[in-house]
Formats: C-alpha cells, sequence, structure tokens
C-alpha cells in the first residue's frame, strides 16, 4: 500500500466568500475569478478556510 498526500486547488472563505486558487506557476494563491469579476470578498474579514471539510489530504491506496 502506498500513501498519496494530495494538495487542495481550491478554497472559500466561510466568513465573507473570497474564493481563491491555487496556481502552480506562482506557487500562491490566487483570487478566484467568477465570470471574469474577481471573487475578493470582504478586505477586511480574517478568513476562515473549511480545514475541516471534505478535502482529505492523504488517499491511502493498494498497489
Amino acid at each position: 500500500m502506498s500513501t498519496q498526500v494530495r494538495k487542495p486547488t481550491a478554497r472559500i472563505c466561510e466568513s465573507c466568500g473570497r474564493g481563491e486558487q491555487w496556481d502552480e506557476r506562482l506557487e500562491a494563491w490566487q483570487i478566484a475569478r467568477d465570470g471574469g469579476e474577481k471573487q475578493v470578498g470582504n478586505p477586511h474579514c480574517i478568513h476562515e478556510w473549511d480545514i475541516t471539510g471534505t478535502f482529505t489530504p492523504v488517499d491511502a491506496t493498494d498497489s
């Protein structure tokens, strides 16, 4: 059995709705766009990302 560790590629703030996507080229989170408009949320928010949601970073697979 081998174990794979995955990274999230998108996240949304639970408080203000700001959306971000991971940019592999920049190696940084970038503000998501919806219909060409940035999903900035509240600029004064201390963002709360859903860290206990459905994303599972560790994936055990049988080999």
